[in-house]
């Protein structure tokens, strides 16, 4: 959706899929995510398959990666084209790939307490 919308504070953020890829080079896996192995981001929150586990580390790894793949980013930009992630554990083959799945709209008094008005006016007088 466009910045402007039929609400004018709506806003896109792309859905994701965070799951565990075959390594390549065989290297072994460690932690306790086995290919296929995935959760999904859609807005603020994480959603896993019913009784699937996903290893703490790992998503820690992640987690700050993900807000910026859900944004529009530009064509070039190593956010857009790369989308394979290393397990951090230097010893674990695990390797993540993050696909953008979709995109989900969201109304900014929906998900902040800040006004855009009081935003723009804060803005103006910097």
């Amino acid at each position: 959706m466009s910045e402007e919308n039929r609400f004018g504070d709506e806003f896109d953020l792309y859905d994701l899929k965070v799951e565990t890829i075959e390594n390549p080079e065989r290297k072994p896996f460690i932690c306790n995510h086995p290919v296929g192995s995935f959760f999904e981001v859609k807005g603020e929150n994480i959603y896993f398959p019913p009784g699937q586990p996903f290893p703490l580390y790992p998503i820690a790894a992640l987690l700050p990666l993900l807000p910026a793949k859900q944004r529009q980013t530009h064509k070039n930009d190593w956010m857009t084209t790369d989308m394979v992630i290393a397990c951090p554990d230097p010893n674990c083959g695990g390797l993540f790939k993050i696909t953008r799945t979709g995109k989900s709209s969201f109304r900014h008094k929906e998900v902040t307490a800040v006004s855009l008005k009081k935003r723009n006016e804060d803005k103006e007088s910097i």
